[in-house]
């Protein structure tokens, strides 16, 4: 009795099964779904289909040197609205509203609430960004010092004057030794 080695015996049942494979056909590999065929980007678009008029004599002349129609654009003041009617005055119940709300608003109000929300939404630092920038950011907003604002509104409370009076004051920071400025 003859002894086989493995990779002959492996080849001789590979064989028949490739020339199995072999005999399916072309398409064998997009059959399996080892190709991928995205779809082709002329046939998923419609065109339109093209028209001709029913009597070509009824067709313009052709002037030459003359701007084409599809390339004229209005002008920029209809397009942005210039010319339209004002708006209409406010009702009374936009008066009575607008009276509820108190004192105008200043300019800047959209950019004061794009920074405060900026400043509010910060993702959860990770471990690589805690480990990368270990120094810790400022802290947003201002510190008020509590007792010498406590003062302050007191004073203003005897003295008979708004509670917005004044300069809310500020706690200052406390100075830093050379070492905690370096780390």
């Amino acid at each position: 009795m003859t002894q086989h080695r493995p990779s002959l015996r492996a080849f001789l049942v590979g064989l028949p099964l490739l020339a199995l494979l072999a005999g399916c056909g072309g398409d064998t590999a997009r059959s399996l779904g080892f190709t991928r065929d995205p779809p082709d980007e002329f046939q998923v678009t419609t065109r339109a289909p093209l028209s001709v008029p029913p009597r070509l004599t009824e067709l313009p002349t052709p002037t030459p040197g003359a701007p084409r129609p599809q390339d004229q654009r209005p002008p920029a003041s209809a397009i942005l609205g210039a010319g339209t009617a004002p708006a209409a005055a406010p009702s009374s119940a936009e008066r009575a509203l607008l009276a509820q709300a108190g004192q105008p608003v200043d300019d800047g109000i959209r950019s004061q609430v794009d920074a405060e929300s900026l400043r509010l939404d910060r993702p959860e630092r990770g471990l690589v960004d805690r480990l990368m920038f270990w120094r810790s950011d400022a802290q947003a907003g201002v510190a008020v010092d509590p007792t010498r604002e406590a003062q302050r509104l007191r004073e203003n409370a005897a003295l008979g004057r708004d509670t917005t009076e004044g300069v809310t004051p500020v706690a200052q920071p406390p100075r830093r030794g050379l070492l905690e400025r370096l780390f």
